[in-house]
């Protein structure tokens, strides 16, 4: 008969990349306690990751070894996991659009939950909680723009609006103008403006 580490290891390599783990998924192959136990062992010995508490996921074997999976996939799984908005931050958010040249060192992304560490092998991101406006349109331009023009701040809302509407699709820009409700004034004002006049 299979031990319970190597049942979890067999639950965990028929799951797609990315999958998070718990305690709670494997509670058919033993009790709370003996699947905990086995967990954190294993993931101590490295042949699970150890995202954050109570969440791990497998590593991924490639030729040059083992990586964590990849980034953008485990961040949609603990967004559908807990229910959350995951977004990368206002600085990635800018660069992405041209607005700035500088490259952030660190890996942060805003969430509608509370702040987190995660880590994904030796890649480490931080989730921080921020205000739904900044949250708003995810995984669209128009909520990139609004995290952008966040991050550049009252001081640039002119000239990076003015930087980056001209390149926006009309569905951006209809988007852009229905998360007007939501915006701080700083920004809404200027960006209604424009939209008025495009």
């Amino acid at each position: 008969m299979k031990s319970l580490t190597e049942r979890i290891i067999e639950y965990a390599e028929a799951q797609p990349e990315a999958t998070p783990i718990q305690a709670e998924d494997l509670l058919h192959l033993g009790d709370r306690a003996a699947v905990g136990r086995t967990l954190s062992r294993l993931a101590r010995s490295g042949r699970l990751l150890r995202v954050c508490r109570g969440i791990y996921m497998r590593p991924i074997e490639t030729r040059f070894g083992l990586r964590g999976p990849r980034r953008e996939l485990a961040l949609a799984a603990l967004c559908e996991l807990w229910s959350e908005t995951i977004v990368p931050n206002g600085g990635d958010a800018a660069n992405w659009l041209g607005l700035t040249t500088q490259n952030t060192v660190r890996s942060v992304y805003l969430t509608s939950g509370p702040d987190r560490i995660l880590h994904f092998g030796a890649h480490r991101v931080e989730l921080l909680h921020a205000p739904s406006w900044q949250l708003a349109a995810p995984n669209r331009n128009a909520g990139t723009v609004i995290r952008a023009v966040a991050w550049l701040g009252p001081r640039e809302v002119e000239k990076s609006l003015d930087a980056v509407l001209p390149k926006l699709s009309a569905e951006d820009l209809s988007e852009l103008l229905a998360a007007r409700k939501v915006m701080p004034s700083w920004m809404a004002e200027p960006l209604g403006r424009r939209l008025a006049h495009g």
